[in-house]
């Protein structure tokens, strides 16, 4: 079954509906650079909203370790996803401090690209093709990944259905192919959902 993650959420409007909708994740950007980054307190405010059995992806590039920390101990996230040009060894210091699980986002232009999610530390991987520019990478190349990962980069209600019934990802992570002019679109949302979960009744 694959798991869905809504990412970029921002608004607490965006939490009542991922509520009704219900997927397995969603997150919060913490990137200064990103339309959709967010507050710590305007984090907190949304993570108060959010029902309690979804789980919250803290997004970061290249982010202060102990900022990440202090998220994961106020209990604002449960997961921490790295987006930028964090290392093996910045992994290695990440995990000594955080319980929880890292995902690592790569951005796959290459076969070397590919190769290096492969052998990442990281709990899960996550393949992208750039932070939010809203375009697929070539998903030929998956056919040289060899463990589970989250796909990412592009994805949409016109092409979500393809993906899943092709390549069958552990997850699915959607942030601008849900959105109309920047915000997050409820029919849309509604609409990505729908169709993941009718490829999982089916499979």
């Amino acid at each position: 079954m694959t798991k869905i993650k809504l990412c970029g959420l921002s608004r607490i409007e965006d939490i009542e509906l991922a509520n009704q909708l219900a997927p397995e994740y969603v997150g919060f950007v913490f990137w200064e650079k990103s339309k959709r980054n967010v507050s710590l307190e305007q984090a907190r405010l949304l993570r108060e909203k959010l029902d309690e059995s979804i789980l919250s992806a803290g997004v970061f590039v290249d982010a202060d370790i102990e900022y990440i920390l202090t998220l994961v101990q106020a209990g604002i996230i449960n997961i921490v996803q790295l987006h930028g040009h964090e290392d093996e060894a910045y992994i290695r210091d990440l995990r000594k401090l955080v319980d929880c699980p890292i995902i690592k986002a790569f951005c796959i232009r290459n076969d070397e690209d590919m190769d290096l999610a492969n052998i990442s530390s990281a709990d899960m991987v996550l393949l992208d093709s750039g932070m939010g520019t809203g375009v697929t990478f070539d998903w030929r190349r998956l056919k040289h990944v060899s463990r589970s990962y989250i796909l990412a980069g592009g994805l949409n209600p016109s092409n979500i259905v393809e993906a899943v019934t092709t390549l069958h990802p552990f997850g699915v992570d959607v942030s601008s192919g849900i959105e109309t002019d920047g915000l997050k679109d409820p029919a849309k949302m509604r609409e990505f959902v729908r169709l993941v979960r009718q490829q999982n009744d089916f499979s």
